[in-house]
C-alpha cells in the first residue's frame, strides 16, 4: 500500500482545485478518465473496472469484475477468472458468476503510475486551456489589467493575476506607448482565438471600445445608463471625437463627460497618452450632427447628397483651416464619426478673389507643417504667398530656400493650369 500512497491524490486535488479553477465534479471525472485510460492501454478495455474517487480523503479505489469459467476455458485473465481461483476466494463461487476484487493500482507497475501522471497532466492542461478560453471569451470588449512580462518588437506579453498570457500587438498599441517589464497595462480584450486548443488572448488600446470603456469607468452617468455614447471616432494617440446623448433633459451629457474643470476627461486623456478628445452632443439631424462634428469650425451652410452619403460644407474662409484641422485630422474624424464623406467649400464674401485658392487645398502636395508656417506669417491663400518676394518669404518663414522654391513652383503651376483651362 506504500506505493499506492506515493500517488495519493489529496495534494493533487487541492492544487488543481485552488490554482486551476477546476470544480469538484470535473476533477473527479478527469481523475476517473485518467485511470481508465491507463487501464485500457494495459488490458485493451476498461469496461470491467469500477473506479471510485474519494476527493475528500484524497484517495481512490479500483475494482475489477471477472466472470468465473472452468479452468480449461480460461482465455482472458483480465475479464475471466478460473473456477479454482474463484473458489480459493470463496468456496461458494460457481461457473458463470461475477467475481469482484479490489485492485492495487501500484501492482500494475512503475510504468502504469508514470502513464497515469502524464495522462492526468495532459487532461488538466486541456481543461485549464478551456477554462482560460471560456473566461476570456466572455471578457471580449471589457478592460483587463496585465503585468508586462516580455517586450518584443512586434508585441508585448502580459500576464494576468492568475498567470495567464495575453498579447498586446504593436498595431494595437498607442504610438507613444512605452512599457518596461513589471509595469501594469490597461487594455480591452479585442478577441480570443483557440486554434489547436491553444487560447490566444489579443488586447487593444487603439480600439474605440477601449475609449468607450474608459468613459464608462470615469463617468457614472454613462455606467448608470443616463448618458449613452452613440458614436466614437479615433486616431489613436492623436485625437478622438465622441458623440453622446442623454434622454434626461436635466442632464448635460457633454458637461457630465468632461467633468468639473475637465476632471473626468483628464484621466482618460492621460491613459490615452494625451489624446485630445472632443465630446459633442449627438443628434438625428444629419446636418446639425456634421456641423457639430466639424467643431471648432463654424459652418455657414451644408448641402447633403444622401444617395452618395456626401456632405458639401460651406464655411467662411477663415474657418476652412479649422474644419480641416492639422494634417486633415479634424475633417477625417468628422467623416468617421458621421459616416459621411465631407467636402469643404469656401463661402466667399464680397471682396474675396474667387480665383484664389486657400493653402489647405494643397495639403496633398505641401507638408502640413510648411502650410502652418505660411499661415503664421499671415498667408492663408496661394496669392498671399505669391505676392511676397522670394527673399522676404525665406526671411520671414526661416524655411530652406529649396522648400520655398518648391512651394512657389506648386502654387504658380496651379494658376498656370487655370489660365490654360480658361484659354481652352
Amino acid at each position: 500500500m506504500a506505493k499506492q500512497e506515493a500517488i495519493n491524490l489529496s495534494d493533487t486535488f487541492s492544487e488543481f482545485k485552488e490554482l486551476k479553477n477546476i470544480d469538484r465534479s470535473t476533477m473527479i471525472s478527469v481523475l476517473e478518465e485518467s485511470f481508465r485510460s491507463v487501464i485500457s492501454k494495459m488490458f485493451g478495455t476498461d469496461e470491467n473496472y469500477d473506479v471510485i474517487i474519494n476527493p475528500d480523503k484524497g484517495d481512490f479505489e479500483i475494482y475489477r469484475n471477472r466472470v468465473v469459467v472452468e479452468d480449461a476455458d480460461l482465455v482472458d485473465s483480465n475479464t475471466q477468472i478460473s473456477l479454482s481461483e474463484a473458489q480459493s476466494l470463496d468456496p461458494d463461487f460457481v461457473v458463470g458468476e461475477d467475481v469482484t476484487d479490489k485492485v492495487d493500482f501500484a501492482s500494475f507497475g512503475r510504468r502504469a503510475i508514470l502513464n497515469l501522471r502524464q495522462t492526468l497532466s495532459s487532461k488538466i492542461l486541456d481543461l485549464q486551456k478551456d477554462s482560460v478560453y471560456n473566461k476570456y471569451k466572455e471578457k471580449v470588449g471589457t478592460i483587463v489589467v496585465g503585468e508586462v512580462y516580455q517586450v518584443w518588437k512586434k508585441e508585448i506579453l502580459l500576464l494576468d493575476e492568475e498567470g495567464n498570457e495575453m498579447l498586446l500587438p504593436k498595431a494595437e498599441q498607442i504610438p507613444s506607448d512605452f512599457y518596461r517589464k513589471g509595469e501594469t497595462v490597461r487594455a480591452v480584450v479585442a478577441k480570443v482565438d483557440n486554434k489547436n486548443n491553444n487560447p490566444k488572448i489579443i488586447l487593444s488600446r487603439t480600439s474605440p471600445t477601449f475609449l468607450q470603456r474608459l468613459f464608462e469607468l470615469e463617468v457614472p452617468e454613462i455606467n448608470d445608463g443616463l448618458i449613452t455614447i452613440r458614436r466614437i471616432a479615433r486616431i489613436p494617440g492623436e485625437r478622438a471625437k465622441v458623440a453622446v446623448e442623454s434622454y434626461d433633459d436635466r442632464i448635460d451629457p457633454v458637461g457630465a463627460c468632461v467633468g468639473m474643470k475637465g476632471a473626468r476627461i483628464h484621466g482618460i486623456v492621460r491613459e490615452l497618452r494625451n489624446e485630445n478628445i472632443d465630446v459633442i452632443n449627438y443628434t438625428n439631424n444629419v446636418s446639425l450632427f456634421i456641423s457639430r462634428a466639424l467643431s471648432p469650425a463654424r459652418i455657414s451652410s451644408i448641402r447633403l447628397v444622401e444617395e452618395h452619403k456626401r456632405a458639401e460644407v460651406f464655411l467662411r474662409p477663415e474657418e476652412v483651416s479649422l474644419a480641416i484641422g492639422k494634417g486633415g485630422m479634424n475633417i477625417r474624424l468628422a467623416g468617421m464619426l458621421t459616416d459621411y464623406q465631407i467636402e469643404v467649400f469656401r463661402d466667399l464674401e464680397e471682396g474675396y478673389d474667387e480665383e484664389d485658392i486657400f493653402l489647405d487645398e494643397f495639403l496633398d502636395e505641401i507638408e502640413p507643417w510648411v502650410i502652418d508656417i505660411l499661415k503664421g506669417i499671415g498667408c492663408d491663400t496661394a496669392k498671399n504667398v505669391l505676392e511676397i518676394p522670394r527673399d522676404e518669404l525665406i526671411k520671414r518663414t526661416d524655411l530652406e530656400e529649396e522648400t520655398i522654391d518648391e512651394v512657389l513652383d506648386i502654387l504658380s503651376a496651379e494658376f498656370e493650369n487655370q489660365e490654360t483651362e480658361d484659354q481652352e
